[in-house]
């Protein structure tokens, strides 16, 4: 039986003003799962990754990572993840292979190891020819799975994805589904949240759906369609949020930066 890595107890968390953004989350994740996190803008999902990462401080509850409390030995959980964030931040004077071995040394890794996770993670995600071009040279794909092999190369037993796909062209987005399906099939542990459907769907044993800050429904995406009586997970999105991705609107009441510079 497998155990549970991720196990979220009753999290909360309350901005400044009263604005609460994750109200009382709790659920599982598998060990070697690939676990979607779904849900509309502001929903709460990526303050909710961040809380398992310790990027944003939990409110309230609890969070255990592979069996350790995050609030007691955040270090420990810190060597137990990667992370590859939304917005992809790399030094543009720097080359690929300069930057895996300073975030080796950052890990306090021995030599031998990081010279040995780099050649491995440069062959995940073909980069083996660029590997001392510098980053600034990098193509948007190019960039996307660079900062994947950067999240690796401490060897974490779980990665947090956010939106990994974003903005890549077709061909891009299947080299990253590869990537992430393979580390999956070693048993890495998947969380991953998306804005496409057909990613979530293609990817993920089970996924979650959360909507003004709560976990709104949650199965593999076959119950998902089943429980909710929807032919897609589009369908199962809209009929739980109310939301449909493609048709969010911009914020009508946003101050207007030219008005703001003629002040």
């Amino acid at each position: 039986m497998q155990k549970n890595i991720i196990e979220v107890k009753k999290i909360s968390k309350t901005y400044t003003g009263d604005v609460k953004a994750v109200k009382n989350v709790s659920f599982e994740v598998k060990e070697g799962e690939f676990f979607g996190f779904l849900g509309p803008n502001g929903a709460g999902k990526s303050t909710t990754m961040n809380m398992l990462v310790n990027l944003v401080k939990k409110t309230s509850g609890k969070i255990l990572i592979d069996g350790i409390d995050l609030d007691e030995n955040p270090d420990e959980i810190y060597k137990r993840v990667g992370f590859a964030m939304q917005e992809v931040g790399l030094d543009e004077v720097a080359t690929a292979r300069e930057m895996l071995q300073l975030h080796g040394r950052l890990y306090h890794m021995p030599k031998a190891d990081i010279d040995e996770q780099i050649k491995k993670l440069l062959k995940l995600v073909e980069l083996e020819k660029v590997a001392d071009k510098f980053t600034s040279t990098y193509s948007g794909g190019m960039r996307r799975r660079f900062d994947l092999a950067l999240s690796l190369i401490h060897k974490p037993k779980i990665l947090f994805l956010d939106e990994p796909t974003q903005g890549l062209d077709p061909h891009a987005r299947q080299l990253i589904w590869g990537h992430i399906k393979q580390l999956n099939k070693e048993g890495m542990t998947i969380f991953l949240t998306t804005h496409f459907m057909d990613e979530a769907e293609n990817l993920c044993e089970r996924i979650a759906i959360m909507d003004k800050g709560q976990i709104v429904t949650m199965g593999s995406p076959e119950q998902l369609k089943k429980k909710h009586h929807a032919k897609n997970l589009e369908e199962v999105f809209l009929k739980t949020t109310g939301s449909n991705l493609g048709n969010e609107e911009i914020n009508k009441n946003a101050a207007d930066p030219y008005t703001r510079a003629r002040g």
